[in-house]
């Protein structure tokens, strides 16, 4: 099939990407786009704020849409929503939300409430389902037309519960994540109007210009540029560590412009602390915090490290293209968003470092990749997982010889109890938190690490920066990284994608036997497990160490020898099909010391006991 193929440049912050539409999703590319405008006045004293939107939506598509979906999340934050009856119904409930949400007053709950909305001037009819806003529109958007769409709204605040909220635990005044109408994603599979029920997120890039006024003693940080100069900086006058916060009188209008982001993010507290630091690339980091006599130490030495990990993930991924990052104490642990990440502050140092390169990491895998994370959260959560272990191993000098440890033993843990579903399990749809966030964390932080162990760590590391620049900015989809590491290594990987993540499938080898045939030795391997995989036998002899490669013949390929300091035997491929495989050393079984399969661990064997054979 010949695909057209068409380039166009998106250059942020002198980084450019070139959005070929012959790439993702099998089928010829396109994406919505959307330029908001907003403005918002906050009341700091019941928290509720009064807002306008004008929203001008493109439709890419070679659809004509006759209706568009917005989301509402603050409205899950009040009783009997579809977020607080799953958390009251599921077994093992997110314990920041438990019963909570039932219990709100009217004052302390979230909402969104819609006052007007037209479509290029014209009244629309619209019905409110919970954190979805159905609107019926007044014209078709033809495909390759522009529609203008303006809003009033209001909001209220909720008491921090979850990601969003106020005064959280560590007195962090407003958490302003998921604030606004947000329009929902239409992509190549529909629209994606998922309810909030308290998982991740997608959404549609464009252009952000956002005014928020609020009482002038406020310090502001988020998503984005701010256009009102020095005098202000982020929250004030930006001179680092010295500087100290300007109070005025009354209020003060903040103006932030983000270009090509998909979300828009704030917080605000009088008593933040602001410092920063210039990283690699001339990106300015920015750190706000509690003036908390406690945490100072901890932040400050933060931000040198921040730096550090910034400068491993642009190495190890791809640049990053905006000029500025902030993190940010509030919220009610750690999550991302665009150009920032809201964090609790209240913690050891190795704790503050390790969520802070989880949740930068999230940048590059949920907000410049971005897949929908409500089908493929393993592809967000998990290679964030991934990245970060690699990071931590080398900022804090952790020197883990499997950095991914940590994701193999939850996995275990996780096939031992029997509530093991599909990675293709929508994200709101595990029968429990537990198989979620093993699922989406650790299983899919293997994907990449056995990833490494089939193809190659070097193969590995080439893959993920053709990922990163093949599908920047393209929501990609689990076919999309299989297609590039096949194309990077030359093996086939369909059947390693499907049984990882479409089944709960497992491995497991075994050396059978080991037995002497004259001067020779016969060993026999035995997979267990219906998942199937490549083997390294690692052999150790009076002679030294040999490692006897057997490749899987479903990849039609085979790796490259990752050691070559130690001898390495191919053999002939193993037919998936076959339940043993018998090779024959050419030395008498009195000189075999030991035989290891897998001794990297980093294939995912699910009993590593029968792994191993020692005279």
């Amino acid at each position: 099939m010949i695909k057209s193929l068409i380039k166009v440049a998106v250059v942020i912050g002198g980084f450019a990407f070139a959005k070929t539409d012959s790439l993702a999703q099998n089928t010829s590319y396109w994406q919505q786009h959307v330029d908001y405008k907003m403005e918002i006045d906050m009341n700091v004293n019941n928290y509720q704020y009064d807002g306008s939107q004008e929203l001008i939506y493109t439709n890419n598509s070679p659809d004509t849409l006759t209706q568009v979906f917005y989301h509402l999340y603050f409205n899950a934050f009040q009783p009997g929503s579809e977020m607080d009856v799953r958390s009251r119904s599921i077994a093992d409930p997110d314990p920041r939300v438990g019963d909570r949400i039932s219990k709100l007053t009217p004052e302390e709950i979230g909402f969104i409430k819609v006052n007007r909305l037209t479509q290029d001037n014209t009244k629309l009819n619209y019905e409110v389902a919970g954190t979805v806003l159905e609107v019926q529109l007044a014209k078709p958007i033809l495909p390759g037309a522009k529609t203008t769409f303006k809003m009033d709204f209001t909001g209220q605040v909720p008491v921090q519960i979850r990601r969003s909220g106020r005064n959280n635990k560590e007195g962090v005044a407003l958490s302003m994540t998921q604030w606004y109408p947000k329009l929902a994603e239409y992509d190549f599979e529909g629209w994606h109007a998922d309810p909030y029920i308290g998982r991740e997120f997608h959404g549609v890039w464009g252009d952000f210009d956002v005014k928020i006024t609020i009482d002038a003693d406020f310090i502001l940080g988020g998503t984005g540029y701010v256009q009102n100069g020095n005098d202000v900086g982020h929250g004030y006058q930006d001179q680092g560590a010295s500087a100290t916060p300007k109070t005025k009188r009354g209020k003060y209008t903040w103006h932030f412009i983000a270009p090509n982001v998909h979300d828009f993010t704030w917080a605000a507290d009088p008593n933040y602390r602001h410092d920063t630091v210039i990283a690699e690339g001339g990106v300015k980091l920015h750190f706000l915090y509690k003036n908390n006599p406690e945490i100072i130490e901890n932040w400050k030495n933060l931000q040198p490290k921040t730096a550090e990990i910034l400068s491993f993930f642009n190495k190890h991924i791809g640049n990053y293209p905006y000029k500025q990052y902030s993190v940010i104490q509030g919220g009610d642990g750690g999550m991302e968003y665009a150009m920032c990440t809201l964090i609790t502050g209240e913690r050891s140092f190795g704790s503050l470092v390790g969520v802070t390169a989880h949740e930068f990491a999230h940048t590059w895998f949920q907000f410049l990749l971005a897949t929908n994370e409500a089908k493929h959260e393993w592809m967000d959560e998990g290679f964030t997982s991934y990245i970060s272990a690699k990071a931590m191993n080398k900022v804090m000098d952790q020197n883990r010889e499997n950095p991914f440890s940590g994701s193999y033993s939850g996995y275990y843990r996780l096939v031992e109890s029997g509530y093991e579903q599909p990675l293709t399990t929508h994200a709101d749809r595990y029968n429990r938190n537990f198989a979620y966030g093993v699922a989406a964390y650790a299983k899919g932080a293997i994907f990449l690490s056995q990833l490494g162990y089939i193809i190659g760590e070097d193969n590995l590391a080439k893959t993920l920066k053709k990922y990163y620049t093949d599908f920047a900015f393209k929501h990609p989809t689990p076919n999309d990284i299989k297609r590039t590491a096949e194309k990077v290594s030359g093996i086939q990987l369909d059947w390693y994608l499907s049984d990882w993540a479409q089944t709960t499938n497992t491995v497991d080898y075994a050396i059978k036997e080991v037995v002497a045939d004259g001067n020779q030795t016969k060993v026999t391997l035995e997979r267990k497990g219906l998942m199937p995989m490549p083997i390294d036998l690692h052999l150790v002899s009076n002679n030294g160490e040999t490692t006897y490669y057997v490749p899987l013949r479903m990849m039609r390929g085979e790796k490259p020898n990752s050691n070559p300091s130690i001898e390495r035997k191919q053999l002939e491929d193993w037919p998936w099909t076959n339940p043993t495989y018998t090779l024959t050393l050419d030395m008498p079984l009195s000189k075999v010391k030991s035989l290891t399969i897998d001794p990297s661990t980093l294939m995912a064997d699910t009993n590593r006991e029968n792994n191993v054979w020692k005279k």
